[in-house]
């Protein structure tokens, strides 16, 4: 049976009141303002661990230093001092808080960040576009409901650091833009949370918001989920918290901005999406708290009507937490603009860390160590980057295999293609296998550990299969060469599937280079007007690596991600040894 915590049972009971049109008990005496703390983070993406300094693990502080943040157990530190001494805190996510890069999380299902989440206290979160790299499902049964899926300990609900079973979040998430094919909400649009003061209870609606392009982004392609607009729809949730008596509005929005400031608390020509929408949703909305975009700023925007409200962000990876401070006016509820402060804390590791939450988080770190370790295959010899001079590698044309493989467990698929080194961007394919042992724990020649192909390939994308026609197939090919702007020709290769061969003349001008007739596909020339199934990465699909003919696609079907396909391949195919570069050719 779930747990159900006690403040989530007395705000469902006060909001279902409030549906009815009924008023909560009230006490004779009403204070002049009522004091709420708004806190949040966004963007955690994962990051249980202090991230490294690469990673996003320094932030600008003021007076030009330079201050070391982040680490789950230092977050719950900093957590719990700016939370001391308000009565009435809410603390919540502005989405983006799984489906991130850390390797002991993402083998594990994403479940050790809710673990570390539910133990933060996080009451609620907004959908942000990662929550959905995986499926609707994944978020709303798995991640939710604790639903298991696959072989349980092994693909899913994994024992956690207490010796019990994943059971789920213990918050619920909002988002009041993303809709199914029936046009229904994929979660509610929006929470009521309820404060008390003198005896009396205020309610504070939260919107959940998310960044409009996620039914189509690179790692949350889901062609089956619909965005609406978010002013449209920020304005409509806003209408009906009022209609229900609800006069203290947040928009929690999973998209955001950036500004010219130096540091995180300041705000200096503030621009992007959620600055424009701040412009122009409604004045019943008192705060925005943004994310999405990973910086961090502190603003106060102007609403439609003229009264400012704060616009913020916190940046991401657990870097800082956001604190709003709203004063309620005592008779009536609504926020007293005049009155509300916003400050962002950094999540510095000049304090003790939270042992409690530095358990959970040594624990997932020591479970990922072991996950690193699973062999998966064994290489007779190595799959490296190293491209001979048509621009094909071994890794390459591996990882094109196994773009065929994955589609075609799911469909018919006639080729697979990557983009091994892209026009645009950094290349899926991050390190090279190698025969010779890495000399890391459980490693041995020959042996591919589970976490050495993680390493190996992909950055979370799901791989897609679409329709292309022979044509544009044909344009995708002359595509790896780009003239710049100073006249030179860049070369940007494609591999392909090893049922794929053809040749091209690089004396001739860019975009005449490739003749379908040289282009075989299970040994039949390229035919311009017949309809082709590719399996590709979303990134490249979408145009994002610099190829801009994949965007003529059609008929669009999402297979498995990227890191959990390519460890399906190794798996099933057991050993692998490297293919000779022979599928692109250069004619003299």
């Amino acid at each position: 049976m779930r747990r159900v915590r006690r403040p989530r049972a007395l705000a469902a009971g006060l909001a279902v009141l409030l549906a009815a049109g009924l008023a909560p008990p009230a006490a004779q005496a009403v204070t002049t303002s009522v004091p709420v703390q708004l806190v949040s983070i966004t963007d955690f993406h994962g990051y249980l661990r202090p991230p490294s300094p690469a990673d996003g693990g320094t932030i600008a502080g003021p007076g030009g230093t330079t201050q070391v943040v982040g680490g789950a157990a230092y977050l719950a530190t900093h957590l719990k001092s700016i939370q001391a001494g308000h009565a009435n805190s809410i603390f919540f996510a502005t989405g983006d808080n799984f489906s991130g890069w850390p390797f002991e999380v993402d083998a594990h299902a994403d479940e050790p960040t809710i673990e570390v989440l539910n133990a933060l206290g996080v009451e609620f979160s907004a959908v942000g576009n990662h929550e959905l790299d995986i499926s609707k499902s994944f978020l709303v049964d798995h991640m939710t409901k604790g639903k298991c899926f696959g072989t349980v300990g092994v693909d899913s609900c994994f024992t956690d650091s207490t010796g019990r079973r994943f059971h789920g979040a213990d918050f619920e998430f909002q988002s009041a833009n993303i809709v199914d094919a029936k046009g229904r909400t994929i979660v509610a649009p929006y929470t009521i949370r309820w404060v008390r003061d003198h005896g009396r209870s205020y309610p504070i609606g939260f919107i959940g918001m998310t960044v409009p392009d996620t039914p189509v982004g690179s790692t949350s392609y889901q062609p089956d989920l619909t965005a609406l607009d978010p002013v449209e729809s920020t304005n409509r949730a806003a209408a009906e918290l009022t209609r229900k008596g609800v006069k203290a509005i947040v928009l929690n929005m999973h998209d955001g901005g950036t500004d010219a400031s130096a540091t995180y608390n300041d705000c200096v020509n503030p621009t992007g999406p959620a600055v424009d929408l701040a412009r122009k949703v409604t004045p019943q909305i008192d705060a925005i708290v943004t994310g999405h975009w990973h910086t961090g700023f502190n603003c106060s925007i102007p609403d439609p009507d003229g009264n400012p409200r704060p616009v913020v962000e916190a940046a991401n990876h657990g870097r800082l937490i956001n604190e709003i401070n709203l004063q309620l006016d005592g008779r009536t509820g609504e926020v007293l603009r005049d009155k509300t402060t916003s400050t962002n804390h950094a999540v510095t590791r000049d304090v003790t860390p939270d042992p409690k939450i530095q358990k959970i988080v040594d624990y997932w770190a020591a479970a990922g160590d072991r996950k690193y370790a699973e062999p998966v295959a064994t290489i007779t010899g190595d799959f490296t980057r190293t491209a001979n001079a048509a621009g094909e590698s071994t890794l390459a044309d591996l990882a094109a295999d196994v773009h065929l493989w994955t589609a075609r467990q799911n469909g018919t698929a006639d080729l697979g293609i990557i983009a091994a080194k892209p026009a645009i961007g950094s290349t899926a394919l991050r390190a090279d296998l190698l025969v010779a042992n890495s000399n890391k724990p459980g490693d041995a020649d020959g042996r591919v550990m589970l976490g050495e192909s993680w390493d190996a390939y992909g950055y979370g994308n799901p791989v897609l299969t679409v329709s292309l026609t022979g044509a544009q197939l044909d344009a995708v090919l002359e595509q790896q060469w780009q003239t710049q702007t100073d006249g030179t020709v860049k070369f940007a290769p494609l591999a392909v599937s090893g049922n794929v061969s053809y040749s091209f003349d690089a004396n001739r001008p860019a975009g005449e280079r490739v003749d379908p007739a040289d282009v075989k596909i299970d040994g039949a020339a390229l035919d311009p007007a017949k309809t082709y199934r590719v399996a590709a990465l979303a990134y490249t699909v979408i145009g994002a690596d610099g190829y801009a003919a994949f965007k003529s696609y059609t008929d669009p079907v999402r297979n498995n991600t990227d890191h959990e396909t390519f460890a399906a391949y190794l798996k099933a195919h057991k050993t692998l040894t490297p293919a000779p570069l022979t599928r692109m050719t250069q004619k003299n």
